[in-house]
C-alpha cells in the first residue's frame, strides 16, 4: 500500500476545480493506455462538488465518456430516485449531462420491491453488488473487484469513509468486498458500502476533505491511528494515496506534511 501524499488548496472551490482537472487527466491517461477507465464515485458535499466542477471544466470533452466505467463506494439503501441517494445526486451534478454508456454505470441496488429492488434486505443487495464487481474483474486484477483507476472517498468528521464508520462491523471486514451497514450513526441508518479490502484494490485512492469540520478527522487519520477507530486511515491505494484538502481541513496538520500550494 502507498503512503499518503497531501495536496492543500486555499479553499473548497479551488480544491474541487483542481481535483476535477486531476481526475480528467487520470481518466484520459488510462483510456489512452488501456482503452477504458474506471472510477469509483463518492457522495457528500465534496464528492458532488468535484462532479459539478468536472462538468464545468473546459477539458471535460477530452474524456471519452462512453469508455468510462463508474462504480460507487457506498450508497444509502433507499428507493430508486430518492433525493438522498448518492447516484441521484451524481446524476444531477454531472452524470445526466455527459454521454455515458448506461451499461457501464454500476449503481448500487435500491430498496423497495419494484424495479429490481431488494425490499428491505440490504444484505442481499450488498451481495448482489459484490457479484457485479466480481463479474467485472479481469484475470489481471488478481482479485474479486476491478483494479479501479481512481477511487474517490469523502472523509467524514468522525473519520468515516464510504459507509465504514468507526468501530462498526463493516470497517473490520477482511473477506467480503461489499457489506450492508445497519445502524449507521448518521441518517439514513441502512446503507451499502465497499469494504477496506475492495478500496485497497484501487490503483489510486483520493480522499477529499474540505471545511473546518474535517480538520480533526484529517489530523487523526494522518497521525497513525488504527483503521477500526479511524477508517480513513485504512483507505490506501496500491500505487497512490492522495489526500486533497483545503486550508480549513488541513488546519490541524503539521505544515511539514505538505508543500505550500
Amino acid at each position: 500500500m502507498s503512503a499518503p501524499q497531501l495536496v492543500v488548496h486555499r479553499d473548497k472551490e479551488l480544491m474541487a476545480e483542481a481535483a476535477a482537472a486531476r481526475l480528467i487527466t487520470r481518466i484520459v491517461d488510462a483510456q489512452s493506455a488501456r482503452g477504458s477507465a474506471s472510477v469509483v464515485l463518492t457522495g457528500g458535499r465534496n464528492g458532488n462538488g468535484l462532479l459539478a466542477a468536472l462538468g464545468a471544466a473546459p477539458a471535460r470533452d477530452a474524456v471519452d465518456w462512453s469508455r468510462l466505467d463508474l462504480w460507487w463506494g457506498d450508497e444509502r439503501f433507499l428507493p430508486e430516485g430518492d433525493a438522498d441517494r448518492n447516484d441521484t445526486q451524481a446524476r444531477e451534478a454531472l452524470l445526466g449531462s455527459v454521454p455515458l454508456d448506461p451499461a457501464r454505470v454500476h449503481t448500487m441496488p435500491v430498496s423497495g420491491g419494484a424495479d429490481g429492488g431488494y425490499g428491505d434486505d440490504a444484505d442481499a443487495a450488498a451481495a448482489a453488488y459484490a457479484a457485479e464487481l466480481a463479474a467485472a474483474a479481469r484475470p489481471e486484477d488478481h482479485g474479486p473487484v476491478p483494479s479501479f483507476d481512481v477511487l474517490l472517498l469523502g472523509v467524514g468528521p468522525d473519520t468515516h469513509v464510504a459507509s465504514l464508520f468507526p468501530e462498526l462491523p463493516g470497517v473490520r471486514e477482511t473477506e467480503r468486498t461489499v457489506v450492508a451497514v445497519h445502524g449507521a450513526p448518521k441518517p439514513p441508518p441502512t446503507r451499502i458500502s465497499l469494504t477496506l479490502p475492495a478500496i485497497r484494490a484501487a490503483r489510486e485512492v483520493w480522499l477529499l476533505a474540505a471545511g473546518e469540520d474535517k480538520a480533526q478527522a484529517a489530523a487523526v487519520a494522518l497521525s497513525g491511528a488504527g483503521e477500526v477507530q479511524a477508517p480513513a486511515a485504512g483507505a490506501r491505494g496500491r500505487a497512490r494515496t492522495l489526500w486533497l484538502l483545503d486550508e480549513a481541513a488541513a488546519a490541524k496538520l503539521p505544515k511539514d506534511l505538505y508543500p505550500p500550494y
